[in-house]
């Protein structure tokens, strides 16, 4: 088929770029939905040669030849892709003060430590020489160890035409994956092209700060760079996929090696440093991902602050005086990776990326997966945020030095680095697009019964769309598309192995066939509606009794505890308006006042004593007020479900309370009990058992002190944990049977009563004894295994002690920053 005939082709306006001047076509534009924002295809499928040989010849002669925008000339930013820029870098790395003056240290360490061993004296009679002749071959050693890191770890941008041909290459499989390509708004594009050209007349680095959900999110960035003739940004990417033939080709279109784990490797880390340091200085565009790894679920994952740390630190010292900080949002139809994120998180262990397993992927590239949204936040000078946010930490910021290393200025960093990251997250979820997949999968997975008819599936699409409006957000538009066809094109690509239609019926009716990876879909709206998904829950505390309306009602504080609760329990896994809960609350109370989803008593005074749901809710089934407890609900079971592994960590009688289990091992178990309760009826949601979220209630219950955990000094031997001791459930003296009491059965039922009611938790009696026992045996079994000999188990006490004190500080240190505590 021709490329003309193709329907795809033009489902969106398409921005024509050609070299720096960038040009509307007149026969692309649509109205928006939203004024003043105009969104582009950023790329067409290109001409293949089976159907269009002599098009496909054309096209590959221009990037060959750099005809037009293809030579990429002209780029706004400092020059790349020269001959030598990769020396050039690698000079200015090792020759770096920072750098020079680790080396210098690291040299005195090992001569103090052959002058202890006795390999240079001082009684020789040329001690001094003899030591100086030593420190120049240490030094020695050390450059060149410095050098050969240095050489693996940078980008090496060296040829332009190779960039042609990369670019047409990478092209070529994403418009196959993608086909309806690569959008854009047109007005966020020109204005960083604007920021762009300012930052280069600076000599500033461009800070590109993506979400991350797939591979495909850096791929994409370095397309729309190169086609809006900006300088490609160097990227920071994780060694595992650094294997042979892909390493080299991404090292030189712009990724930057590092290790997983530093570790304690000073020269490493400090080189790190002087990279980083020479690229802003040299104001070079820079890319990292704020979520460090691809989320697996769907949604933003907490802010992780190695990368950060390093940006922060080069304008903290001085070392650069400034850097633009740009957020972006890429989203997708379809992600590539689902499938294989979907048998992590259900417990298979990752497999390491290698040359074979990414040739047997790119099958993918035959599948039509819809398009790519990106949005670029408003970019921010980063020096203007660190002056205004000293100002708020620090009484007197203009004297303040933070080239010292003190106490102060190290919890001064980790606040800014704390807001920093989140104002990131926050500024990615208000550029957000929610795609028509998205909607469906959100639709699919909030509705009672098996499945949806056509007519409702479009009703419940077209009444999401408009709460996503209201609440700020922005639903991907296919120009003057009738709603019908862009549900019926996001259903094709979320194809049959996600939504099941059953024929023959009196309409079509699609049902979840995978709920589990339909999730990661719904996840992509949830940050939209998180605060009347909490209000929603902690009502039903009250709903789930049943009775009239009366009985149904919850007072006001009751409802504010709750909320305070579940916030506090989901503080790593959701980013919350910055209003805090007092305005946010009265906020959303109103909010859903006005959609009639909920009616307020308010006594003489205006304030509200009590809430209730609206009878045109009760009239309407409760659809809305349970969309937002079905958003919500499987994080509350999963909250739930590693709150009751955790009574299985209760030691059995006769074992002391010094035996510390595996980490892993214990989330394992987690997940294991979670799988059973499932299919016993005992869990709703199977996306409970959900890897990364158990991992997050974990790492939530220990910086609550619930649990304790420590990593060993001997860096292969794996964190280990065990239950506080003031949340150590209690045993029957003579069964031995846990006790469904104490201040962790009290937790458990109070996660317990926004959790959706079933049939086979109505008797909590029954299901304490049945959950109970089965969370033992498998806690037992962890128990025999830590305690048997060579199990290597046991902490020392010292150790021990030692992280009760952290702890107990860490606990104090909340309590004056005023954080709600569980």
């Amino acid at each position: 088929m021709a490329q003309d005939d193709d329907p795809t082709r033009d489902s969106a306006p398409d921005l024509q770029i050609l070299g720096d001047q960038i040009t509307l076509q007149p026969r692309s534009y649509v109205e928006a939905r939203r004024d003043g924002d105009h969104e582009e295809a950023l790329m067409h499928n290109m001409a293949r040669f089976r159907s269009e040989p002599l098009q496909f010849l054309r096209e590959v002669s221009l990037y060959v030849s750099g005809m037009g925008w293809r030579a990429y000339d002209k780029v706004i930013g400092q020059p790349i892709f020269y001959s030598g820029f990769s020396e050039h870098m690698k000079n200015s790395v090792v020759s770096a003060p920072l750098l020079q003056a680790r080396i210098s240290h690291l040299a005195d360490r090992r001569l103090e430590l052959e002058e202890k061993e006795g390999w240079l004296r001082k009684d020789d009679k040329d001690f001094a020489g003899m030591k100086a002749h030593r420190r120049a071959v240490v030094e020695e050693g050390i450059q060149a160890v410095a050098e050969k890191m240095t050489n693996d770890m940078i980008c090496k941008f060296e040829s332009k035409t190779f960039i042609r041909g990369a670019y047409y290459m990478v092209t070529q499989l994403l418009t196959r994956a993608y086909h309806q390509g690569i959008h854009v708004s047109s007005e966020e594009v020109l204005r960083l092209r604007k920021v762009a050209e300012e930052a280069e007349r600076k000599k500033q680095s461009i800070i590109f700060l993506p979400s991350h959900r797939s591979h495909v999110d850096y791929v994409s960035m370095q397309l729309i760079c190169y086609r809006l003739g900006l300088a490609l940004p160097v990227v920071v990417a994780g060694d595992n996929l650094n294997f042979p033939v892909v390493g080299n080709f991404l090292q030189h279109a712009g990724a930057m090696w590092i290790r997983r784990s530093f570790g304690n490797d000073t020269l490493y880390t400090t080189l790190v440093q002087a990279y980083i340091d020479t690229l802003l200085q040299g104001g070079y565009n820079f890319e990292c991902f704020i979520e460090g790894g691809r989320s697996r679920t769907g949604k933003l994952l907490s802010p992780k602050f190695g990368i950060l740390s390093f940006i922060l630190d080069s304008l903290l010292s001085g070392r650069v005086e400034d850097a633009i900080i740009c957020p972006v949002s890429t989203q997708y139809d379809k992600v590539i990776e689902t499938e294989g994120y979907v048998t992590e998180l259900l417990g298979v262990p990752k497999k390491k990326e290698n040359l074979a397993d990414f040739l047997k992927g790119s099958s993918v590239l035959s599948l039509k997966l819809g398009r790519v949204d990106v949005r670029f936040h408003e970019p921010w000078s980063l020096r203007g945020y660190i002056d205004e946010q000293l100002t708020k930490l620090t009484k007197s910021p203009e004297s303040l030095s933070m080239n010292t290393k003190t106490a102060e200025n190290a919890a001064i960093k980790q606040k800014l680095l704390r807001t920093m990251g989140y104002k990131v997250l926050s500024d990615i979820n208000d550029v957000s697009v929610v795609m028509p997949t998205a909607l469906i999968g959100t639709v699919l997975l909030t509705l009672r019964g098996r499945g949806v008819g056509m007519s409702e599936l479009l009703r419940r699409i077209e009444w999401l769309t408009a709460r996503v409006g209201a609440k700020g957000g922005r639903v991907a538009h296919f120009g003057n598309a009738p709603l019908a066809d862009v549900v019926e094109r996001g259903l094709d690509v979320l194809g049959k192995d996600l939504v099941g239609s059953i024929e023959g019926l009196a309409e079509p009716t699609y049902y979840a066939v995978d709920r589990f990876q339909l999730s990661f879909y719904r996840n992509m709206t949830i940050h939209l509606f998180i605060s009347e998904a909490l209000v929603s829950a902690s009502m039903y505390t009250r709903v789930k009794q049943g009775g009239g309306p009366a009985n149904q009602e919850i007072s006001y504080t009751a409802l504010r505890d709750q909320v305070l609760f579940l916030s506090s329990l989901f503080r790593g896994e959701f980013i919350f308006p910055s209003d805090g809960l007092a305005v946010n609350l009265e906020k959303t109370l109103i909010g859903l006042e006005n959609d009639r989803v909920i009616k307020l008593q308010r006594d003489e005074k205006g304030t509200i004593y009590s809430i209730g749901l609206a009878e045109e809710e009760r009239i309407a089934g409760r659809e809305n007020y349970d969309f937002y407890c079905f958003l919500i609900w499987p994080f509350i079971e999963s909250s739930w479900l590693s709150a009751v592994s955790l009574m299985g960590l209760t030691p059995p009688l006769g074992h002391n309370d010094d035996v510390w289990i595996e980490v892993a091992k214990a989330q394992n178990t987690a997940q294991l009990l979670g799988k059973t309760l499932y299919h016993q009826g005992d869990l709703s949601y199977f996306e409970a058992v959900n890897k990364e979220t158990l991992k997050n209630s974990y790492t939530r219950f220990e910086e609550e002190g619930i649990i304790y955990a420590v990593k060993p000094k001997d860096k292969k031997a794996p964190p280990r944990l065990r239950l506080s001791p003031e949340w150590m459930p209690s045993r029957d003296p003579r069964s031995g049977a846990l006790r469904a009491e104490g201040k962790l059965w009290d937790f458990i039922e109070h996660i317990s009563s926004s959790r959706r009611e079933g049939k086979n938790r109505r008797d909590g009696a029954t299901v304490s004894t049945r959950v109970l026992r089965l969370a033992d045996v498998l806690g037992g079994g962890l128990y025999e295994e830590a305690a048997a000999p060579g199990g290597e188990s046991r902490m020392d006490v010292g150790v021990a002690e030692e992280m009760k004190v952290v702890l107990k500080a860490e606990r104090r240190r909340r309590k004056l920053e005023g954080r709600a505590q569980l």
